[in-house]
C-alpha cells in the first residue's frame, strides 16, 4: 500500500508539472504572436540565394500596414508572346496557306505583296510571332560576291510589319537548285559517288543496329545510306567550298548578325536543306560551324540535330547554341524489317533521345533555344492515326520553343490542341507573389521580393529586362531591375532587389504601379499571364504612398 500510494503522489505531481509547462508555453507562444505577428513568412528560395547558417532562408518583412503582399490573379488565356510558339513557312502572317497539303522547301520568298488578310490573321492556322523562310545559295548568290540582300532586306522588314521576327537559313543546294554555277566555273567539285543521306542513326560496337545502319566509332552518330541521286552532290569537303560558303556566309553576318528582326539563324553548313551534313567530315563541318560561329556573335544559332557539326559545337565552350530537329511527330510503323514488324525505326523513338544524348551539349535548352519541324505536316500526322497528346507531350520534354508546322492547314479537331501546345511552348510567366511597400519617400532605396513561376517549358533568351512603373496622373517614371530574366527557368524563381523609388514623385499623391518585360527603350515587348492581360504591355499590380519618411526595410 506504501508502494502503490508514493506511485499515485508522484503521477499527480507529473501531471501539475506539465499542466504548468503547457501554460507557460501557450502563454510565450501568444505573446511572440502579439508581439511580432508576421514578422517572417517562408518564400521559396533558390540556389542563388544564400541561407543564413542557422536555418532555412526566410523573408521578413516589418510590422504590418509597412508592407504589401502582391498576388495576381493568374490568365490561362493564350497570349501571342513574341520569340516563342508557331511559325508561318515561306511567308508572313495575313498571306494565304500552301493549298494543299504540300509545302516547298526551295522556293523562299523572293516578293513581297500586301497580305491576304488585312487584319494579319491567319485562317486555319494559329496566329504566331515568328517566320521562318530559307533559300537556296544559287538563288540569294547568283554571281560570286552579288548577293541579294534587297531579297532579305525585304523579308526583314515584312516579318516586323506583320508583327513577326525572322528565323533565316541559307541552304548550299536544295531539290533541283544546285549549288551556284559559278562556284563550280572556279573549281568546285562534286562528290564521285551518289548523293548520300544521313538519315539512320548509328549502332554502337556490339549492339544491333536498325536495317541500313552500321556501327561504328566516328564523331557523329550517323550513317549514311545512298539513294538514286538527280545528280552529283557538291563534294563539301573541298577547300574551294569552305572558302565560298564561308565567304557568303561571313558576308550575311557582316550584315544583319544582332538585327533586332532576326529571330535565328540556321547553322546548315552541308548536304541537301542544309540538314543532313552532307558527305562533310567531322573535320570539315568543325571549320564550317567555325564560319558561322564567328560571324554571328550576336543571333542566336541553330545547328541540325545529329550531324557532325552539331556534334563539334557540343564540345565548344565560349558560345551556346540552340538546335533544331526537322521531322518532328515521325510515329511511321512498318517500314522496314524490324522485329516486331509494326515496331520499326523512326525519329521519335530512335533519332532524337540518341541524338540528342550524343550531339547536344547538355542543358543547351536553357542557353539558346529548341525549333521543331514537323515531319509532313500536322495534318498528315491526322491521316496517319499518329497520337497528337504523346507526340506534344515529347515536344515539352525537349523544351521547344519554336513549332514550324509548314503553313499547311491545322485540322479543325486538333486546332485546340496546338493552341495548348503554344501556350506550353517557351516561356509562360506569372507573378506567384511579391512584397511592395506601402508607402516610402521619394529617392529612398527600397526593396522589392519576387517569385516567377515560368509556366512554359523553356526560358526566354533575349536580355530584356523586368520593370516597374511608378505612375502619378500622366507622370510615369519606370525602373528597369537588374534581374536576368533569361534565368528563369520552368517552375519557380525566386529574387530580391533593391532599387531607388523614383525622387520625383510627389510626395502625399498615390502612385499606382504597374509591371512589364520591356526592351532597352522601356517599351513592353513580352506579356505576363496575369488578369487582366494589359493592353499596353503594363500590367497594374497595386498602389503605394509617397511620405516624408522612409519605409521599414524588409529584413
Amino acid at each position: 500500500m506504501l508502494i502503490r500510494s508514493r506511485l499515485m503522489r508522484a503521477c499527480a505531481l507529473t501531471t501539475v508539472i506539465f499542466a504548468i509547462a503547457a501554460i507557460a508555453a501557450c502563454a510565450l507562444l501568444d505573446a511572440t504572436s502579439i508581439a511580432a505577428e508576421g514578422t517572417a513568412v517562408a518564400v521559396p528560395a533558390n540556389d542563388s540565394v544564400k541561407a543564413p547558417a542557422t536555418g532555412a532562408t526566410r523573408a521578413t518583412r516589418p510590422a504590418r500596414g509597412d508592407m504589401q503582399r502582391i498576388r495576381p490573379e493568374y490568365n490561362d488565356a493564350y497570349i501571342n508572346n513574341p520569340h516563342k510558339g508557331t511559325t508561318t513557312f515561306q511567308r508572313f502572317n495575313g498571306d494565304p496557306l500552301y493549298p494543299t497539303m504540300r509545302w516547298d522547301d526551295s522556293k523562299g520568298p523572293l516578293e513581297f505583296p500586301a497580305p491576304k488578310n488585312a487584319d494579319l490573321s491567319n485562317d486555319n492556322y494559329p496566329p504566331t510571332r515568328i517566320s521562318y523562310c530559307r533559300w537556296a545559295w544559287k538563288v540569294i548568290e547568283p554571281e560570286k560576291g552579288k548577293i541579294r540582300f534587297d531579297v532579305l532586306d525585304a523579308a526583314l522588314k515584312t516579318a516586323h510589319d506583320r508583327g513577326q521576327t525572322l528565323q533565316m537559313r541559307m541552304q548550299p543546294w536544295v531539290g533541283p537548285e544546285d549549288a551556284p554555277d559559278w562556284y563550280y566555273a572556279m573549281g568546285g567539285t562534286r562528290q564521285g559517288g551518289p548523293t548520300t543521306r544521313p538519315s539512320v542513326p548509328s549502332a554502337p560496337a556490339g549492339v544491333l543496329a536498325p536495317p541500313g545502319a552500321t556501327p561504328t566509332s566516328a564523331p557523329a552518330p550517323t550513317t549514311t545510306r545512298a539513294r538514286r541521286p538527280r545528280f552529283q552532290e557538291t563534294d563539301f569537303n573541298n577547300p574551294l567550298y569552305l572558302q565560298h560558303w564561308g565567304d557568303f556566309i561571313r558576308a550575311l553576318g557582316k550584315r544583319y548578325d544582332g538585327h533586332p528582326d532576326l529571330e535565328s539563324f540556321d547553322v546548315a553548313y552541308a548536304g541537301q536543306f542544309g540538314e543532313e551534313g552532307g558527305n562533310a567530315t567531322y573535320e570539315t563541318a568543325s571549320k564550317l560551324v567555325d564560319v558561322y560561329r564567328e560571324a554571328f556573335q550576336k543571333t542566336d544559332l541553330l545547328l541540325m540535330l545529329g550531324t557532325p557539326g552539331c556534334k563539334y559545337a557540343s564540345t565548344l565552350k565560349d558560345r551556346h547554341f540552340g538546335w533544331r530537329a526537322d521531322c518532328f511527330g515521325d510515329l511511321r510503323m512498318g517500314r522496314d524489317q524490324s522485329t516486331p514488324r509494326n515496331l520499326s525505326w523512326n525519329h521519335s523513338y530512335d533519332a532524337y533521345p540518341q541524338q540528342v544524348a550524343e550531339t547536344i551539349a547538355p542543358d543547351a535548352w536553357r542557353y539558346a533555344p529548341v525549333t521543331y519541324e514537323t515531319c509532313g505536316t500536322v495534318s498528315s500526322w491526322k491521316r496517319s492515326n499518329y497520337d497528337i497528346d504523346w507526340i506534344i507531350e515529347q515536344g515539352s520534354k525537349y523544351h521547344i520553343s519554336v513549332f514550324m508546322p509548314k503553313s499547311v492547314v491545322i485540322p479543325e479537331e486538333w486546332m485546340g490542341k496546338i493552341m495548348e501546345f503554344n501556350k506550353r511552348m517557351g516561356y509562360r510567366f506569372f507573378i506567384q507573389q511579391m512584397y511592395l511597400p506601402e508607402d516610402a519617400r521619394p529617392g529612398q532605396l527600397i526593396e522589392t521580393v519576387v517569385t516567377i513561376d515560368n509556366k512554359g517549358c523553356a526560358p526566354i533568351y533575349r536580355p530584356y529586362h523586368f520593370a516597374l512603373r511608378f505612375s502619378q496622373g500622366e507622370k510615369s517614371y519606370v525602373v528597369k531591375l537588374k534581374q536576368d530574366i533569361r534565368t528563369w527557368m520552368p517552375d519557380l524563381s525566386f529574387f530580391r532587389e533593391k532599387f531607388i523609388y523614383p525622387p520625383e514623385l510627389e510626395i502625399g499623391k498615390e502612385v499606382k504601379v504597374s509591371c512589364a518585360i520591356v526592351n532597352d527603350q522601356d517599351q513592353p515587348v513580352v506579356k505576363l499571364a496575369i488578369k487582366p492581360l494589359a493592353v499596353d504591355g503594363w500590367h497594374e499590380l497595386a498602389r503605394m504612398g509617397a511620405s516624408e519618411t522612409d519605409s521599414r526595410p524588409i529584413d
